[in-house]
This record gives C-alpha cells, sequence and structure tokens, in this order.
C-alpha cells in the first residue's frame, strides 16, 4: 500500500512538471495587458509617428509629435498646411483653408480630458473610464481582413454614459507594445480611427517643438470651445 502511494505521488509530481512545462506563463487578462500597455508608455519620454486619421468620408493625414507629459502637435500634410499644438495649458488649430487660427485655454482641471490616448496619461484615463476585453483572445490576429501585420486587440467599453466614445478598440503591437491603431465609436454612431506608423520614440523632443507662430494674416479666434473659468 505504501508502495502504491509512493508511486502516485511519483506519478502526480511528473504530471504537475510536465503542465508547468507546458503552461510556464500566467494567464493574462484584458485589464493585465492594457496595464502592460500603459506601463510601456510610462517608460517613454517623448515621440513622433505618422498619423492618419478616418472619420466618414474624411481622411487626414501627417506627423504627430508627443512630450509628455501632454505636449502634442500634429503637422498636416492632408489638409495640406494644417496644424494642431497643444503646450499644456493652450490647444492652437490652423486651418490655413479659412486663414484661422483657434485658441482655447485649457484649465487644470480640463487637461486630463485633453490628453492623447496613445499616451500614459491618457491610457491612464482609458483604464479608469473603460472596461477592456480582449476582441477575440489575447493571440495576435490580423490588422485588418487581408492584412499580413498582427496585433492583439482590445474592446474598450464605457464605464459611463459621460464618455464621449461609447465603444473603443485598442489594436496593439504584440512586439513593442505600442498602440498601432485605435477606433472609437461615438455616440451617434460614428467611426473615428486613428493610425499610427514608423513610431520613433525617446528621442529628445525639446518643448520648443510645441511653439506655433501662427501667420500674421490668419484671423485670430480666441476661447472658440469654452471660456477659461480658471
Amino acid at each position: 500500500m505504501i508502495m502504491g502511494m509512493k508511486l502516485w505521488v511519483f506519478a502526480f509530481v511528473l504530471t504537475m512538471k510536465s503542465l508547468c512545462a507546458l503552461y510556464p506563463q500566467e494567464i493574462i487578462t484584458a485589464e493585465r495587458y492594457l496595464a502592460m500597455v500603459s506601463e510601456r508608455y510610462g517608460g517613454i519620454k517623448d515621440y513622433e509617428a505618422r498619423i492618419l486619421i478616418r472619420s466618414g468620408n474624411s481622411t487626414m493625414s501627417g506627423t504627430v509629435i508627443h512630450l509628455v507629459p501632454s505636449f502634442m502637435r500634429i503637422d498636416f500634410a492632408s489638409p495640406a498646411n494644417q496644424v494642431i499644438v497643444f503646450n499644456g495649458e493652450q490647444l492652437t488649430i490652423y486651418l490655413p483653408e479659412y486663414q484661422a487660427v483657434l485658441n482655447q485655454t485649457i484649465s487644470s482641471n480640463q487637461r486630463s480630458g485633453a490628453a492623447s490616448f496613445a499616451s500614459a496619461q491618457g491610457l491612464t484615463l482609458l483604464r479608469r473610464n473603460y472596461v477592456p476585453v480582449f476582441v477575440t483572445s489575447p493571440a495576435p490576429q490580423a490588422l485588418e481582413s487581408g492584412s499580413a501585420e498582427l496585433a492583439v486587440k482590445l474592446r474598450l467599453t464605457r464605464r459611463s454614459v459621460s464618455e464621449g466614445f461609447r465603444e473603443i478598440i485598442l489594436s496593439v503591437n504584440p512586439d513593442t507594445k505600442l498602440i498601432r491603431r485605435i477606433e472609437g465609436r461615438t455616440i451617434d454612431g460614428r467611426l473615428v480611427q486613428f493610425d499610427f506608423s514608423n513610431i520613433r520614440i525617446n528621442r529628445g523632443i525639446p518643448e520648443q517643438r510645441f511653439i506655433y507662430d501662427s501667420p500674421a494674416s490668419a484671423n485670430m479666434y480666441n476661447n472658440f470651445l469654452f471660456r477659461d473659468t480658471e
């Protein structure tokens, strides 16, 4: 009987070792994966990337730069010469078609809402305000139908009706843990898509890159979104 018990224990130990060899990694939940992406961006001081924005029949493209904590600038190739700059305190949009510069002062309690999703600050907001699940599984899948590019896809559903997007899908590069695509579904069902490519990180981008000199001929419109209440 004792010999039989020893054999049973020995077989059990071998079985457990085999299982551990087959499954050496922890099970990654969607929440944990989103945390890993957030941690990745937490180590990024700045980045530069190509950006493509699609909304309805409209397509915009250009170069985006970001500097922590909340500096952002997009210089558009299409529409040509259009610029969006946020220097941490003021949002500036130059619309060459209308020769107009729109300025909006952002108060301290509004700055968190101005964060880019593709940043450590923005991902912190997403983790707080949205519930993540994998679109299908933690395994990488095609970025889109027919594409050889792979991405891990997370579906984020809003916790509160106050959020601007009712649903967001993040497509993350499985090797770099950098966001490749953001798809946001608005309350009225409209899809807004942001694609990031040729991402280069920690290049020492200075704050001076976020200083924008408006064309002298442009008309200025201040506080076009809301008045600064600070």
